[in-house]
């Protein structure tokens, strides 16, 4: 990539999970990012994953579109558009999708890192930048 300060989805893989798919378009290898890595995640309606923690990432999460619940050190809150949720490293945290439509949200990590370690999940599959992932449901 010549330049990499500009980042089209089309230029990134996705991950590709039962609850969703993300597309990581901040990263050390996409464009040198050396401070945090940021990608959109897609969760389906009813959808969500399980809670979880990042020990060495904080993270912030602002809600693009759709509508959900998210969990932060057990306190449980609606979200929705224009919202946005910081996860401090180390708190459990957990995101559903309670609305009808995709809940779309721009994830950071900061630092990077939590985003290689969902690449290596056994329920991972990573479709190569430029390809539509399927969901099979």
């Amino acid at each position: 990539m010549a330049d990499n300060s500009f980042i089209s989805s089309e230029d990134v893989s996705t991950q590709v999970f039962d609850w969703g798919t993300l597309k990581w378009m901040a990263t050390p290898e996409v464009n040198d990012s050396v401070r945090f890595s940021a990608g959109v995640v897609q969760l389906e309606p009813g959808n969500g994953h399980d809670l979880h923690t990042h020990p060495d990432s904080e993270e912030t999460l602002y809600v693009i579109n759709g509508n959900g619940e998210q969990t932060v050190d057990g306190d449980k809150q609606d979200v929705g558009p224009g919202d946005m949720i910081h996860i401090p490293k180390g708190v459990e945290h957990g995101t559903e999708n309670t609305g009808w439509e995709t809940l779309q949200l721009l994830a950071v990590y900061s630092p990077p890192g939590p985003e290689e370690l969902l690449a290596e999940m056994p329920d991972c599959e990573i479709v190569p930048a430029g390809e539509v992932p399927v969901r099979n449901e």
